[in-house]
């Protein structure tokens, strides 16, 4: 709630204040469960948003989700605004211009990064590879960025990584050794982050900071949400989103210095998730954003069940703290609580660590900066409530606030356009098809070789068959003839007395045939000369003879 631009916490024994201008200076709200660190979460939120201030949440629990309804007025929430000083009456209960976002897409908007984005840094830092590991991976970046190769999804890099290993001959001497355990390494540790779900993180079209520095058509600033009750339950891929989200912020935005009021807001609900069990690249991060992105007009508040949940580094740049109630039961929390005590400039008129216990639900000790930058006494006051509903929006209300934003078109259709995966199994393809035609081309000609052979063979076969079926029949001839020649027969198999009986058989019927065809000449020709007709009759009568003679061969 606003009053005088300045962002109205609560009432202790005065109004507390949060100034836009020290806002970037970041902040830390903490306090047990159920002791209204939600509701302060909320007042903060609102009021950045009244100012025109855009804000981000991370909603782990899903509890934010109402500041999209409006509030509605009751006896208690009247008790609350005149506790904190306000009249009811003047109070316009509403919703605020929210936008939810959903790494899965189920919960909101889709949130995608390319794998480019990350960089092989940050991957390699997540990824907690080693030095050589780390090196591969930033040969892989390189080689695919020489080549026009866009790394946008994991499948992206896991077949460029392949193809590296299937190649790293050809880079010794230009990027250096790439090993192929190293590219082992780094494929399970990508498998992992793949079974965390990052594959629906990893892609396009991605985000662009610029669609969370929006502001509504009532010159609010848009409350984006981040739906991360299922992210959280991935401590892998949420840490990614985080490092990358922190990276990606601090290099997009420029220097601004000191401003009235931030660009933007960052609030990490339950922050001890966001540490417990981070990768030391997330923390390292986080300690960088922290310190150095107060320079670019953001502010960063963590939320948190006790300041020791937030690293020493991080903790000593929240200079604005809110401490709701902490129950302390074991040593431990005993010394939770006296930690928190000493992190507050004391007031006199109260012992902070006693109240730090003794504190009821909505009401929390509270130091600002002032207007120098110097923290302030702390209060124990009453904090104002939130103007929007404190119940979660349900399901259906949420779809509906999606759908109909004006960044759901941009953002909710995955695009996998034509990058590092399919140039390179293109690229493959058509090698296994050069190769299988190479490998047709040997077969057919290894077939006709091999008919060529077999007909040759073939051929040699039958030639063989036909010269030994020739040398059986000389043989037997040549047997056939030598039992003739053993029995005195000739060479036809005739005895002496049959070949005596047809030879004169034979001279007896061409004697015959020779006087018959000279009388039958004789008879033709008449008149003719003797000569003639003799000449005549002895042709015939010779060709008669051997015709006749011939059948007593």
């Amino acid at each position: 709630m606003l009053q005088d631009n300045k962002i109205l916490i609560g009432k202790g024994e005065d109004p507390v204040y949060l100034l836009p201008g020290m806002a970037n200076r970041h902040g830390l709200i903490a306090g047990a469960t159920g002791t209204g660190k939600t509701v302060t979460l909320k007042v903060l939120a609102e009021g950045f948003s009244d100012m025109g201030v855009p804000v981000f949440l991370a909603d782990i629990k899903g509890d934010v989700s109402g500041t999209a309804l409006a509030g509605a007025d009751s006896e208690k929430m009247q008790e609350r605004l005149q506790a904190v000083g306000v009249d009811p009456a003047a109070v316009r209960y509403g919703g605020y211009p929210c936008r939810f976002w959903d790494v899965f897409g189920k919960g909101g908007i889709p949130v995608r990064a390319t794998v480019t984005d990350v960089g092989p840094v940050l991957l390699s830092r997540l990824l907690d590879l080693t030095d050589a590991q780390e090196g591969v991976l930033n040969i892989a970046f390189r080689v695919a960025d020489d080549n026009g190769w866009e790394l946008i999804d994991l499948k992206d890099l896991r077949a460029m990584l392949a193809w590296l290993g299937e190649h790293r001959a050809d880079f010794v001497n230009t990027y250096g050794n790439v090993s192929s355990q190293s590219v082992g390494a780094i494929q399970r540790a990508l498998l992992a982050l793949e079974n965390d779900g990052a594959a629906d993180f990893f892609g396009e079209p991605d985000l662009e900071i610029a669609d969370w520095l929006t502001q509504a058509a009532d010159g609010r600033g848009t409350v984006n949400i981040l739906h991360c009750v299922e992210l959280a339950q991935r401590p892998l891929l949420y840490a990614t989103f985080m490092l990358w989200m922190l990276s990606e912020l601090f290099e997009s935005l420029p220097e601004v210095g000191d401003q009235d009021k931030p660009k933007l807001v960052f609030f990490f609900d339950e922050a001890h998730l966001l540490f417990s069990g981070a990768p030391k690249a997330l923390v390292d991060k986080v300690v960088q954003v922290v310190k150095l992105i107060r320079s670019k007009g953001v502010g960063i508040f963590f939320i948190t069940q006790t300041p020791s949940d937030i690293p020493d580094e991080v903790l000593a740049q929240l200079n604005n703290r809110i401490q709701h109630a902490l129950r302390a039961y074991t040593p431990a929390e005993q010394k939770a609580v006296r930690a928190a005590a000493q992190s507050f400039r004391p007031n006199p008129k109260f012992k902070t660590e006693d109240a730090i216990g003794a504190m009821g639900t909505g009401v929390a000790l509270v130091s600002m900066l002032d207007a120098d930058g110097v923290p302030g006494v702390v209060e124990q006051a009453t904090i104002c409530p939130p103007q929007s509903s404190l119940n979660a929006l349900d399901a259906a209300a949420r779809a509906m606030l999606v759908v109909n934003d004006a960044l759901y078109g941009k953002y909710s259709q995955a695009v996998d356009d034509r990058s590092a995966y399919e140039i390179l199994t293109e690229q493959a393809q058509a090698q296994a098809a050069q190769q299988a035609e190479i490998e047709a081309e040997k077969q057919a000609e290894a077939e006709q070789k091999a008919a060529e052979k077999a007909a040759l063979a073939e051929q040699k076969a039958a030639e063989r068959a036909a010269r030994e079926e020739e040398r059986e029949r000389r043989a037997e001839e040549k047997a056939l003839q030598a039992q003739y020649k053993a029995e005195g027969r000739d060479k036809y198999g005739r005895t002496k007395m049959e070949q005596s009986l047809i030879k004169a058989s034979r001279n007896t019927a061409k004697s015959m045939g020779r006087q018959l065809t000279k009388n039958i000449t004789r008879g033709l020709l008449g008149n003719s000369s003797k000569t003639v007709r003799n000449a005549a009759g002895q042709f015939a009568g010779n060709i008669v003879s051997d015709l006749i003679g011939g059948f007593f061969k």
